[in-house]
């Protein structure tokens, strides 16, 4: 199953490289677009709980990789109380 990496641009500028283990990710986050801070979170929980499901149809069990970068990304977002958050592909592994 092909891995995604995607860049993830902050409000403030910084950036985070993600990680999604199926290309399920590109149904649910665009490349090059930008999004609001609370419409990002939605659409990155959906399509990384989808790519965790996707795992568990293939190799019988959820992806705790899909699950860290939800986590990850949540935490960052924190920082934010608004803003838009920027999303670039980078990869498919």
């Amino acid at each position: 199953m092909p891995a995604v990496t995607f860049t993830v641009r902050w409000p403030d500028g910084q950036e985070t490289v993600a990680y999604s283990p199926s290309t399920v990710i590109h149904q649910h986050l665009e490349h090059n677009a930008s999004y609001p801070m609370e419409e990002f979170l939605q659409r990155a929980e959906t399509a990384l709980d989808a790519a965790s499901e996707r795992v568990r149809e293939l190799k019988g069990f959820y992806c705790s990789a899909a699950m860290d970068t939800l986590s990850q990304l949540r935490h960052a977002s924190r920082s934010f109380s608004q803003g838009e958050v920027h999303v670039r592909f980078t990869q498919t592994l």
